[in-house]
């Protein structure tokens, strides 16, 4: 196996975001490679407790051989998900999650997340389970279509699905550069000069293979309820489908009173939960020289009243 290697986004920042304390409990919901772990472990001076969460197996590894003689890290090989069964009765200090795809998992052609090199197409970041293969040879022209323009806001979705279904009438599509020729042969002439035609379609199909989106929700509300008072969530976002969820999520939560404005007093009762301590965050230039995939990430933090 090779070495599991990822370049951190907003490394300081998002450790900062979380304030640790020495003899605080935190969660690092997305380890992968185990940059932020690594940080906020020295920021809690090697004292208190760390888990170390990811799905993807490679990663569990790594960090295994990375944390091994460090006491207060606790390696979970897990989705941040199922952080209420797989850490029952837990309560954190603050919960860290980087979303998205890792720099292995992209640079890895055997896992098939690149549309730039020729691997088999699968896309799973546990290793388990349906593969974008399994999908694009499957599932119905109508709900590919769907699947592109929801998850990806591909407004080519339907000539992408129709190419796909008569591609693999043919042959299956079995290779990453296979679907994305097809996708690019799909899309007119001047979107091909707007980037990858592949790019989002390939975003797509990640997400409904891993799910990333579906109860992205219900586990940011369930990881805010395992929080301490004065405990944070801090959430780095790769596009607006992901940021927008954890909008959502910080809006519900931070919302008062819903007695109507005419009112003279308030009569429902209802307090915030949470609060925002600080504004959205982005990666600064110099981030940015080093790591161009950094260009789309978001930090968000949501504190606990």
């Amino acid at each position: 196996m090779s070495e599991f290697r990822h370049v951190t986004v907003l490394l300081d920042e998002a450790v900062m975001a979380l304030q640790p304390k020495p003899d605080g409990i935190y969660l690092d919901g997305t380890a992968g490679g185990g940059g932020h772990t690594a940080l906020l472990l020295e920021r809690m001076e090697r004292q208190g407790t760390l888990y170390a969460m990811d799905r993807d197996p490679d990663a569990v590894a790594a960090l295994q051989r990375k944390f091994r003689d460090e006491p207060a890290v606790h390696i979970i090989h897990g989705n941040f998900f199922q952080a209420t069964a797989l850490l029952s009765g837990v309560i954190f200090n603050g919960v860290l999650l980087d979303l998205g795809v890792s720099s292995h998992q992209l640079d890895t052609d055997a896992r098939g997340f690149s549309y730039h090199r020729q691997a088999p197409l699968d896309m799973r970041m546990s290793q388990s389970g349906t593969s974008a293969a399994q999908l694009v040879n499957s599932l119905p022209e109508r709900e590919l279509s769907h699947m592109f323009f929801t998850l990806a806001q591909e407004k080519y979705a339907r000539p992408i699905a129709r190419a796909i279904v008569n591609a693999r009438a043919q042959a299956p599509i079995e290779t990453t550069t296979r679907l994305a020729e097809i996708i690019a042969n799909a899309v007119p002439a001047a979107a091909r000069r707007d980037g990858h035609p592949a790019r989002k379609a390939f975003m797509a199909l990640r997400y409904a293979c891993n799910g990333e989106l579906d109860g992205l929700e219900d586990a940011l509300r369930s990881l805010f309820e395992m929080l301490k008072p004065g405990g944070r969530v801090a959430v780095i976002t790769f596009n607006s489908l992901e940021d927008a969820a954890v909008k959502r999520v910080t809006k519900q939560l931070c919302a008062g009173c819903t007695c109507p404005p005419e009112f003279p007093a308030c009569t429902c009762g209802i307090q915030p939960r949470a609060k925002v301590p600080q504004k959205p965050m982005m990666p600064c230039k110099e981030e940015l020289d080093r790591n161009p995939r950094a260009r789309s990430a978001k930090l968000r933090c949501l504190e606990k009243k």
